[in-house]
């Protein structure tokens, strides 16, 4: 009895919020490579460990990289894992947790309720056990939406039974903004498809807004009086600015090149997808490692940035990128707060945003050091020059839990591999989530006497 009090001491003391989270995540990624790692998992040979830790990881944190084909590499059995994963991965592993102590008639835990409250929710809200049952309401609904449009496309190629389970898991595979897709080339095949496209693209992009934009959005169009937060204006207009600016762009940067020869609708949906996806889903309807050059530096801004706080995607999200660019403007107009829309943004989310953005480019550069410095590739500096680009769009597509590769992927050598789970793991929970869960929970709070510093 004793010694059961001291570990309940222990674990209440030390596995905060925070913890918790990292921990609920870790948890699900070991179980899934456990899954994926049994015999009746693989179609043919079992996984080795760190290609089903691999997989794993990378369901869990809804990237879609992948060092394996699914469709073929997998069985029935080991395709439906990678679903539940990143079904889990996307929605939360807390979430899941609170819903079944809900399921039990049990409370719901006050950790669990304040983790789920900082994942959906920019702010405390009454109403969470709504919100929860919304969020889980409109995952159905749409996936279920996307799913059937998808069915009936799909069954033009497929039995009925298998149209279906194409058309399930694709739809939840886009709207958790995983990228795993069942077919060998993803979904080049489906390059001028229309439903296809537009489909998986409103699924990704759904996905991506959040669900309290969600939830805001739907109000409002029931109530037009019901007026939209400042976060979702944020959150609305900087993904439409960038899904349009990016489809502008690679529409122009490669019409004479993998677009080449393509109608003007084929060309305008590649360019479309590709803007889309590289935001944080994966799926791709062109071969990424025949981009231009120029391609690829949009490729990599996308990926940065990310999809919304409170979704199912990573990146250091909209909002950040939004809030540093009214930074910039405010400043050199010469204010010195953040001002939007007649509010003023609080100093601390600037500081965090700030944070946020140096310690993810810090956290890329260390990631693509490993993975230049482990290469078993030989031969002159100048001749393996395309593999520093490979590797740095692939530090980029882990921490943006994207899943977009130039090839590099299945290349990977296990130290590699390792470097790579690590850098999804953390871009799928967050950096300073990751710092927060390291350190002690107590706060630390020292000022010392003030020396200015030159900078500029």
């Amino acid at each position: 009895m004793k010694l059961y009090l001291m570990i309940k001491t222990f674990l209440a003391r030390h596995l905060t919020p925070t913890r918790i989270f990292v921990l609920s995540f870790a948890a699900a990624i070991f179980l899934g490579a456990v899954l994926l790692r049994l015999p009746y998992a693989a179609a043919q040979n079992h996984l080795r460990f760190i290609d089903a830790l691999f997989t794993s990881t990378s369901a869990v944190c809804v990237t879609g990289l992948t060092v394996l084909n699914i469709g073929k590499d997998l069985s029935f059995f080991g395709q439906v894992v990678t679903m539940f994963l990143f079904q889990v991965g996307g929605l939360g592993i807390i979430t899941f947790s609170i819903v079944l102590f809900a399921l039990m008639g049990r409370g719901i835990p006050l950790k669990g309720r304040e983790i789920t409250q900082s994942v959906f929710m920019y702010s405390p809200r009454k109403d969470f056990n709504l919100i929860l049952k919304r969020v889980l309401l409109y995952t159905f609904v749409i996936e279920s939406a996307g799913a059937l449009i998808l069915f009936f496309r799909f069954a033009l190629e497929f039995s009925p039974g298998w149209a279906l389970y194409h058309a399930v898991y694709h739809a939840v595979s886009a709207f958790n903004n995983c990228g795993y897709s069942l077919f060998s080339d993803n979904l080049m095949r489906y390059q001028g498809d229309v439903a296809v496209n537009l489909t998986i693209a409103l699924l990704i992009i759904l996905g991506g807004i959040g669900f309290l934009v969600q939830q805001e959005v739907v109000a409002w169009l029931r109530d037009r009086k019901s007026k939209l937060s400042l976060h979702t204006k944020i959150v609305l207009i900087t993904t439409a600015a960038l899904v349009l600016g990016g489809t502008i762009l690679l529409y122009l940067l490669e019409t004479d090149n993998v677009l080449q020869g393509a109608s003007f609708k084929t060309a305008l949906l590649a360019s479309f997808f590709q803007s889309v996806t590289a935001r944080t889903a994966g799926f791709n309807t062109v071969d990424i490692g025949m981009l231009t050059n120029s391609s690829i530096l949009i490729l990599l801004i996308l990926m940065f940035i990310g999809a919304s706080p409170g979704s199912t995607g990573g990146g250091v999200k909209t909002t950040s990128f939004a809030l540093l660019v009214l930074l910039v403007a405010n400043r050199v107009r010469g204010n010195e707060n953040v001002n939007i829309a007649n509010r003023t943004i609080p100093k601390e989310l600037v500081e965090r945003t700030i944070s946020i953005i140096f310690s993810a480019a810090i956290l890329i550069g260390i990631i693509t050091a490993v993975l230049l410095f482990f290469s078993d590739s030989s031969g002159s500096p100048q001749a393996l020059r395309h593999e520093f680009i490979e590797y740095v769009f692939e530090t980029f597509s882990a921490f943006g839990t994207v899943g977009l590769s130039m090839g590099a992927t299945q290349k990977l050598n296990d130290v590699q591999k390792y470097a790579v789970i690590l850098m999804m793991f953390i871009g799928r929970v967050g950096p300073l989530t990751m710092a927060f869960a390291w350190y002690s929970s107590r706060k630390r709070k020292l000022t010392y006497a003030e020396e200015s510093v030159m900078v500029g």
